[in-house]
């Protein structure tokens, strides 16, 4: 599938397209391009959205996991356009194993984890926009230079993970174990900064890095 059939389309209608003449104008004509115009703003907006998850909603209802499919648990990367983290095909990576891999500079956006050990994998330059990361094991795993965009870590750990240079836009960590995490550099909005300030988790030095995790998200040590 093209990927830019993922683009943003490019707004062609006009006054003229969608006025209905008074003069020389068949009405027979007329009463087609107010169905016409009407069939296409339903289209638009009944449209289902192709990802499960983004970054704030609180709850989702997840279908039934495939067990059958032996190929399931593998890094994946999209070659659909990621504005809306679509895929051809559900990307689920629940209740896998997955520690240690190489997954850098992939497109995982829209994947799907609950109860996955990603821990010591490498995600760097990799994209997860509208990504569901609940309550799984991200330890040690690193982030640099990658898009996290309307994702959710709520409930995960993600003890001595590395977000050097990462762009978190829209992304929760709720609930999610940070200590020794280490986010220098990372671009986090003013909202999602301040939620992460109250994690009280959010302590330590990272291993690596050897950066404050406190301060390497810009919180200082305010209560």
């Amino acid at each position: 599938m093209n990927a830019s059939a993922f683009a943003p389309a490019k707004a062609t209608f006009s006054h003229k397209s969608t006025h209905l003449e008074a003069k020389n104008g068949d009405p027979i004509e007329n009463v087609g391009k107010m169905f016409a115009v009407a069939a296409l703003s339903f289209s638009m907006f009944m449209v289902p959205s192709p990802a499960l998850a983004d970054g704030q909603t609180k709850t989702f209802k997840l279908p039934p996991i495939d067990f059958t499919d032996k190929n399931r648990c593998q890094f994946s990367s999209s070659k659909i356009g990621q504005a809306n983290a679509a895929r051809d095909k559900l990307y689920d990576l629940r209740q896998c194993v997955l520690t240690g891999q190489n997954a850098n500079g992939f497109d995982l956006s829209g994947v799907i984890m609950e109860k996955t050990d990603v821990s010591g994998s490498k995600f760097i330059e990799s994209q997860f926009s509208k990504a569901y990361l609940r309550n799984s094991k991200f330890d040690g795993a690193d982030f640099s230079n990658g898009i996290i965009d309307r994702a959710s870590f709520a409930g995960s750990s993600l003890k001595g993970t590395v977000f050097n240079n990462a762009v978190l836009t829209g992304t929760s960590f709720e609930d999610s174990d940070v200590e020794n995490a280490d986010f220098t550099d990372a671009y986090i909005g003013d909202f999602d900064i301040r939620n992460l300030c109250k994690n009280p988790t959010l302590k330590g030095e990272n291993p690596s890095t050897g950066a404050d995790t406190r301060l390497s998200v810009g919180c200082g040590y305010r209560k």
